[in-house]
């Protein structure tokens, strides 16, 4: 992974999101209760939490996807709860999502080329030669053939469909992108060559990840820093290490009782990701 550090790419600070009718505290459920954290370009940030701790709903707010009730979410210095629909639209450029299911996002009407080149079309990108050019190459950074892209996506293997989500969020050259549980449905052989890819694809093209999930090693494996929630609260955050092996609130605790082999399954992912790396050269 890479270590580069500067000031932060997002920040989000006193995040507020509730869900409801009227305007009384009484008719709306509070999801997300005052959710601050900075990430660092070239960075991954791990935000841990078990189902219903507020993960998915603070990558939706980051992305634009749901408005919040208050506070900042600030990406390279631009405020992106202050602009209007065109302009976030016209910003998601820079930041693309990558999402648990991608049976849900490949639309299964369109050729995997197709599929890859709509972004670009969507966002102007001008030229067939060009657009064709960019596919070609994102496709070969996450292992799909030109002659593969032809078929549509039910042709493809979980993992293959996977990479085909993230050879789409790439497309688009982006500088952040929030991966929301995006190996929790494959076997964990596939696990790790997804999450594999995603560290050379860091490592290649200095991207910025948003990492949301719940599973505490690959957390672990793939994080430079760590938030925890529960309950809409961020209750713990430090770097990976520290949150791991110096643990200070019970919740954190709690988790790592939970799964009392996610140190070990963080090393066996490891170790699975590298030997695919190997077989590769």
């Amino acid at each position: 992974m890479s270590n580069v550090a500067t000031a932060p790419l997002l920040r989000v600070a006193n995040l507020n999101k509730s869900y409801g009718t009227g305007l009384g505290s009484r008719n709306r459920t509070q999801i997300l209760r005052d959710v601050s954290f900075e990430l660092r370009r070239g960075q991954t940030l791990g935000l841990v939490g078990e189902s219903g701790s507020g993960k998915s709903t603070t990558a939706a707010c980051v992305m634009g996807l749901t408005a919040v009730d208050s506070g900042l979410i600030e990406f390279d210095g631009v405020d992106l709860t202050s602009l209007s629909k065109p302009e976030m639209r016209r910003m998601r450029k820079r930041i693309q999502m990558v999402f648990q299911d991608p049976n849900g996002s490949l639309d299964p009407r369109f050729t995997v080329a197709d599929l890859v080149e709509e972004p670009l079309i969507i966002h102007g990108v001008s030229g067939t030669a060009e657009r064709s050019r960019r596919v070609e190459e994102v496709l070969d950074r996450v292992g799909i053939t030109l002659k593969q892209a032809q078929r549509y996506p039910f042709a493809f293997s979980g993992g293959q469909r996977q990479r085909i989500a993230i050879a789409r969020a790439l497309v688009l050259n982006p500088d952040l992108v929030v991966l929301d549980e995006p190996v929790s449905a494959l076997d964990v052989s596939i696990q790790a060559q997804v999450l594999n890819l995603l560290s050379d694809l860091q490592d290649e093209l200095g991207l910025t990840y948003l990492f949301i999930v719940h599973d505490l090693a690959v957390a672990r494996l793939m994080s430079h820093h760590i938030a925890v929630m529960n309950s809409g609260q961020i209750v713990e955050a430090g770097t990976s290490a520290d949150v791991f092996d110096n643990t200070t609130h019970p919740y954190t605790r709690a988790l790592l009782d939970a799964v009392p082999g996610a140190r070990r399954r963080a090393k066996a992912l490891a170790a699975a990701g590298t030997a695919v790396a190997m077989e590769g050269k």
